[in-house]
C-alpha cells in the first residue's frame, strides 16, 4: 500500500514537472523531464537568426542584442541573448528530442559543452552576407557554417574523422534563415536589392544561394536537416506600425510567398540529389496563420501588438532595456516588434515535432529523429 502511494506520488510530481513551462518551476520541470526521457538523437546543431539566437551577438559590436532585462524575464537564466521572454522554438524542440538546451557557439569552448550540439544563430543574420548591415555586427549564414567547421575541427581532433562522420549522420541540424533577407535587406530603403529584383527574382536568387550553403552543410556531414520557412512577416508589430489601419500588410505577406514555395521545392530536390540526405520543410507560414486565426482557442487575446515595445502596435521601437513589459505575457502572440512570445514558440516547436504534412513536409521532426 505504501509503495503504491509513493509510486503514485512520484508519477504525479513527474507529470507536474513535465507540463510546467513558466517561471523557475517550469525550468526545473523541463530539466527533470529531459533527464527522464531517452535522447532521440545525439545532438542538435542550430543555424539561423534572432528567432533562435541564444546569445551569439552578446559580445559583438552590434545593435541586435537581447542580453538585457526584460528579455528572458520568464527564462530561468534571465537575459541570455534570446529574443524572447522565455523559450525559443528550438529550445522546445531540443527538449522534445530529449536533449538539454543547446549552448551558444560563443559560449561553448570545450568539447563537453558541445556534447549535445551548438547554436550558431545570430540576430540580423541572413542568407546574404550583406543582410542586416544596419545593425553592424552579426554572423551571416556563411560565417555560421565556418564556425561549425571550427567545431568539427575540435571534435575530430579527439574522436577521429570516421567516428565524427558516423555521429553527425545521426544528429539533427536546424536551419532557419531568410526573414532578415526581407526585413533587413529587400524592404530597407538603403539597400539596392528592390531595384535589382522583383519579388520572384529575389526569391529565386536567395534560394540559389541557400541551396549552395545547404549543400555545403551536407558535405560537412549533415544528413538530417530541418529547414524552417518564413512566417507572416506582414503581421508582425513592426510592419503593423507602418500602417494606420493596423492590419496585416498583404503586400509583405505576398512578397515572401515565392521564397517559401521555392524552399519546399528545394527540399524535395535536395533529398533527390544528395544521397542519404533527409531534409524536411517546416511551414512556419501555416503554423502562424493557424495561431492568428484561432488565437482564442490557443489562449491568446492580443494578436496585433507587442508585449514590450514603444509606439503604434508597440512596434515602432522594439523592447528597450528595463522597459516594463505586459503582465499577461501568455496571452500575447508577439513579445516585441519582431518576435513571438515563448508561449507561441512552444506551440510551434510542438507542431514541428509531431505535426502533419500541413506543417512539416515530408515528415515531422519526431519521424526524422527516428530514421
Amino acid at each position: 500500500m505504501v509503495k503504491d502511494m509513493i509510486r503514485k506520488l512520484c508519477l504525479f510530481v513527474f507529470i507536474i514537472l513535465m507540463f510546467s513551462r513558466n517561471g523557475s518551476l517550469g525550468q526545473v520541470g523541463d530539466e527533470a523531464a529531459t533527464a527522464a526521457r531517452r535522447e532521440l538523437v545525439p545532438a542538435l546543431f542550430i543555424f539561423g537568426d534572432s528567432l533562435i539566437d541564444n546569445g551569439n551577438n552578446n559580445n559583438l559590436a552590434s545593435l541586435a542584442k537581447a542580453n538585457y532585462y526584460p528579455y528572458g524575464i520568464d527564462f530561468r537564466g534571465g537575459p541570455t541573448g534570446r529574443f524572447s521572454n522565455g523559450y525559443t522554438m528550438v529550445d522546445e524542440i531540443a527538449e522534445l528530442l530529449g536533449l538539454p538546451l543547446t549552448p551558444a557557439y560563443s559560449q561553448a569552448s570545450t568539447e563537453d559543452q558541445m556534447l549535445h550540439g551548438v547554436n550558431y544563430a545570430s540576430a540580423a543574420a541572413g542568407i546574404l552576407d550583406i543582410t542586416g548591415r544596419n545593425f553592424v555586427g552579426r554572423i551571416p549564414f556563411n560565417q555560421q557554417l565556418k564556425n561549425f567547421e571550427n567545431t568539427l575541427d575540435k571534435i575530430t581532433d579527439n574522436l577521429g574523422a570516421p567516428d565524427v562522420a558516423q555521429s553527425l549522420a545521426k544528429c539533427i541540424f536546424f536551419v532557419g534563415m531568410g526573414s532578415n533577407d526581407y526585413l533587413n535587406n529587400y524592404l530597407m530603403p538603403n539597400y539596392p536589392t528592390r531595384n535589382q529584383f522583383n519579388g520572384q527574382q529575389y526569391a529565386d536568387f536567395l534560394i540559389q544561394q541557400y541551396k549552395g550553403q545547404l549543400t555545403r552543410l551536407y558535405n560537412l556531414g549533415a544528413r538530417k536537416v530541418i529547414i524552417s520557412g518564413i512566417g507572416l512577416l506582414g503581421c508582425i508589430p513592426s510592419i503593423l506600425a507602418q500602417s494606420n489601419s493596423g492590419k496585416c500588410s498583404e503586400q509583405v505577406n505576398q512578397l515572401v510567398l515565392p521564397f517559401n514555395t521555392n524552399l519546399r521545392t528545394m527540399v524535395t530536390n535536395l533529398n533527390t540529389n544528395l544521397p542519404g540526405s533527409n531534409f524536411i520543410y517546416l511551414d512556419i507560414h501555416n503554423m502562424f496563420q493557424d495561431i492568428l486565426r484561432n488565437s482564442r482557442l490557443y489562449g491568446f487575446s492580443v494578436i496585433d501588438r507587442g508585449c514590450c515595445g514603444i509606439g503604434r502596435n508597440r512596434g515602432q521601437i522594439t523592447c528597450l532595456p528595463f522597459q516594463q513589459p505586459c503582465r499577461n505575457r501568455n496571452q500575447y502572440v508577439f513579445w516585441d516588434a519582431f518576435h513571438p512570445t515563448a508561449a507561441v514558440n512552444i506551440i510551434m516547436g510542438r507542431k514541428a515535432f509531431a505535426g502533419n504534412q500541413d506543417v512539416a513536409y515530408p515528415m515531422n521532426i519526431q519521424q526524422l529523429a527516428n530514421l
